[in-house]
């Protein structure tokens, strides 16, 4: 990066702007729960959880968590069906088994205490650069940059930095910015207030720039470009691939659901069993009878559409249109077993973890009844 990109920095009175940034912060920052205690694992585990999902999703989850795995040990100690099952709907299900990998690594190689180390902290599994400074400056008080997009969207307005925020290299410069700016004094609060003022003022599109504590500071507002930072090119469209799905029951009741493989998206999570379309020669129903049966060697009796769900990861989207159904024929247990399929009963798959799509599946067939 060359010095020119971070010229901003020289045109700017630092300790004013900090002064004004905590100011705000400490009349106005959010009442959020993971802020009355500044526990590294409770910081940890709310910085997790906030990645690409929003404050006011993620709080209802975090509660819930932490009356579960109130401590790191607790969490460590956790088995894999009820730690999925606590980030049941809060998506990118990588986040929890990465945390719960590093959770047990602290556990045995740092007798349960998060190192305070920069070194030792990013080695830890699913601990990036920015979360891992969130919890060494958080919880540790030490003046690490946390730069996270809102960081990166409020800096490249105060300081007219128009390198695209997209490449991952230009989080360098960033960071570089973070480590002029921060108030040594105070890091756990100067972080949070950049964050915060990200969050509520200096937000996407068109900012709230007559609110903002640190408007006079801000280069891009003196220029009438605010909504023109940051630079960001749009990734490529993602692609659709169209799925049929099934709440198939049995003479006794139960449900036929699938775990998925242990590696790839949403690995081990359960779902209804679905099949990817590769034909238009038939319809969705008879796909779906047709690969069942060549699947099990039985016939599934496919009734009503219950869903049509769209569900959007970063890469690609599942068009899923989801039917109920019966399945009169016994399938061989062993078979069952092989393919990662069992039988549960409508209590018993309460206590498996769903992907939101198979949620609203599940949703769609109860409405339907």
């Amino acid at each position: 990066m060359k010095e020119k990109e971070l010229q901003g920095l020289s045109d700017i009175n630092i300790t004013e702007f900090q002064q004004d940034l905590l100011s705000w912060f400490e009349k106005e920052q959010r009442d959020l729960p993971w802020r009355k205690n500044s526990d590294p694992y409770r910081v940890w585990v709310s910085e997790i959880m906030l990645q690409q999902t929003r404050v006011d999703t993620v709080i209802p989850f975090y509660n819930r968590f932490m009356d579960w795995f109130p401590t790191i040990e607790d969490f460590a100690d956790a088995d894999e069906e009820k730690v999925l099952k606590s980030w049941e709907g809060l998506g990118y299900y990588s986040r929890v088994r990465n945390l719960h990998s590093a959770a047990k690594e602290v556990r045995e190689a740092y007798g349960g205490i998060v190192p305070d180390k920069p070194e030792e902290i990013s080695k830890l599994k699913g601990v990036g650069p920015y979360t891992a400074g969130a919890i060494l400056s958080i919880a540790y008080g030490k003046a690490e940059p946390a730069v996270d997009g809102n960081v990166m969207r409020v800096l490249s307005r105060i300081l007219k930095i128009k390198e695209d925020i997209a490449k991952p290299k230009t989080r360098i410069l960033f960071e570089r910015a973070v480590r002029g700016l921060i108030d040594h004094d105070h890091p756990s609060f100067f972080n949070q207030a950049l964050m915060e003022l990200g969050a509520l003022i200096c937000t996407p599109g068109t900012p709230a720039c007559l609110l903002c504590p640190v408007r006079s500071h801000c280069q891009a507002f003196q220029e009438g470009i605010q909504s023109e930072l940051p630079i960001k090119i749009k990734k490529k469209k993602t692609r659709n691939v169209p799925l049929v799905a099934a709440v198939l029951t049995n003479e006794k009741g139960e449900f036929l659901i699938h775990k998925r493989p242990s590696e790839g998206l949403l690995a081990n999570m359960w779902e209804f069993p679905n099949f990817e379309i590769h034909t238009e020669l038939m319809t969705k129903r008879e796909y779906f009878a047709e690969e069942f049966r060549k699947l099990f060697e039985a016939v599934a009796d496919i009734g009503e559409l219950v869903a049509e769900i769209d569900h959007v990861f970063s890469h690609l989207v599942w068009k899923i249109d989801a039917f109920k159904g019966t399945v009169s024929s016994h399938i061989d247990s062993t078979m069952l077993e092989n393919q990662q399929y069992k039988w549960v009963s409508e209590k018993e798959i309460e206590q498996y973890a769903f992907s939101v799509s198979h949620q609203k599946i599940m949703t769609g067939y109860k409405n339907s009844q």
